[in-house]
């Protein structure tokens, strides 16, 4: 039970950089709210194992993310 709300919580914070991420890329990117998931997912794929500028505990939560998991992520948005 303990398990399944860190999970929970893990997923919440995933959500929240992967937000702020997206803001962050689309003051550099503006036509990203028109590009499809996958690629905002590929985007951030890349951004993430980049120069993102994230702590070392918020690319490790990321990190573990594949391109499909943030397609999914961004899509429940």
């Amino acid at each position: 039970m303990l398990e399944d709300k860190r999970k929970d919580l893990d997923s919440e914070k995933q959500k929240r950089l992967l937000r702020k991420l997206v803001e962050d890329l689309s003051r550099t990117e503006p036509d990203l709210y028109y590009r499809p998931t996958s690629e905002i997912a590929l985007f951030l794929t890349k951004y993430i194992d980049g120069d993102s500028g994230l702590l070392a505990e918020e690319k490790s939560l990321l990190k573990r993310l594949s391109q499909r998991d943030i397609e999914v992520l961004l899509s429940l948005h």
